[in-house]
């Protein structure tokens, strides 16, 4: 009486031709999940600063002697700047992926003018490009 037990080896070959089919399906839905997580932290930290020059111009009736390194303080993905420097009336800032985010940059100005800047694989610039790109393929 040989009665064995156990799985076959076409059954292990199954399985793992499952786990891998599954795998492949969701890791690079998980690494665009996490990508469009970090471009939150980029567009809130554009929208936190556009707030806080407003309030700068509203003390100073001038956006000239604003300091935009503030803005940065606490993003790990995004380097936030005001080039050019602000001027009495106008001002743009700009958002540009650091780290793991190279190839995103994002600008908003005194108009709350939005625009996109996308060179990173995979992603696209929207058309047209006056809005902040959220999520592939290129939508704002």
């Amino acid at each position: 009486m040989n009665n064995q037990q156990g799985f076959t080896l076409i059954e292990v070959m199954i399985t793992v031709a499952i786990i891998g089919i599954l795998a492949s399906i969701a890791v690079p839905q998980y690494s665009d999940y996490v990508t469009r997580s970090r471009l939150v932290e980029a567009q809130s930290k554009l929208s936190d600063t556009r707030v806080r020059l407003e309030q700068f111009f509203v003390n100073n009736r001038t956006y000239v002697g604003f300091a935009c390194t503030q803005a940065a303080i606490g993003s790990e993905n995004f380097g936030i700047d005001c080039t050019p420097i602000p001027t009495a009336s106008t001002f743009t800032i700009k958002a540009t992926g650091v780290n793991k985010m190279v190839g995103f940059s994002f600008t908003l100005d005194d108009l709350n003018q939005k625009a996109s800047a996308i060179t990173a694989s995979g992603w696209s610039n929207p058309s047209p490009n006056n809005c902040w790109v959220s999520k592939k393929p290129n939508i704002c």
